[in-house]
């Protein structure tokens, strides 16, 4: 269909997007990198991948960065599920050069940050770990991901993450 056609009807992903947009999900921004076409929407960022597209919620992106024309995204995994809470790991950063950004940085910013209800650092015996509280996409829903940092025993980690999903589930009753 004709760019300008899907637009007028409402489908405003860029020509050659092979992401399927599910029901509510409507683009907020969307700039084409030579790996493909980044699309920022309510849900989360898709991002292109060799065999496509793929969407990562703004839950998952624990950081991303815009210098030099390039946008940078390192994705978080779950790695364990310590009782409610979720420890993720962070995977290798994923750099995207933009000649004609538009709003994604601006958008990617503000929905990365937004995700974020809570964070504290806790400083533990071999090292520490990053607890915090999510909003998860398109829900009223909310995470807690504990992501430890070098060091930090897995164990001692997990059970402190158990503790504070408990805890916080105490509090929203």
């Amino acid at each position: 269909m004709l760019g300008w056609l899907r637009r007028l009807l409402g489908d405003e992903t860029p020509d050659g997007f092979t992401g399927t947009l599910t029901g509510g999900e409507h683009v907020l921004a969307a700039a084409t990198a030579e790996q493909g076409h980044l699309v920022a929407t309510r849900f989360g960022l898709w991002l292109p991948e060799p065999d496509g597209t793929r969407r990562v919620g703004w839950h998952l992106i624990s950081k991303a960065t815009w210098d030099n024309d390039v946008l940078t995204v390192i994705e978080a995994e779950e790695a364990a599920q310590a009782g409610e809470s979720v420890v993720i790991a962070d995977l290798p950063p994923k750099r995207f050069a933009l000649r004609r950004p538009g709003k994604i940085p601006t958008v990617v910013r503000e929905r990365v940050t937004a995700s974020i209800r809570a964070r504290y650092r806790k400083e533990l015996p071999g090292g520490a770990a990053w607890f915090v509280q999510r909003r998860l996409p398109g829900t009223q829903g909310e995470v807690l991901q504990v992501r430890p940092e070098p060091g930090a025993d897995d164990d001692v980690v997990a059970e402190i993450a158990r503790e504070a999903a408990e805890q916080l589930r105490g509090e929203a009753r």
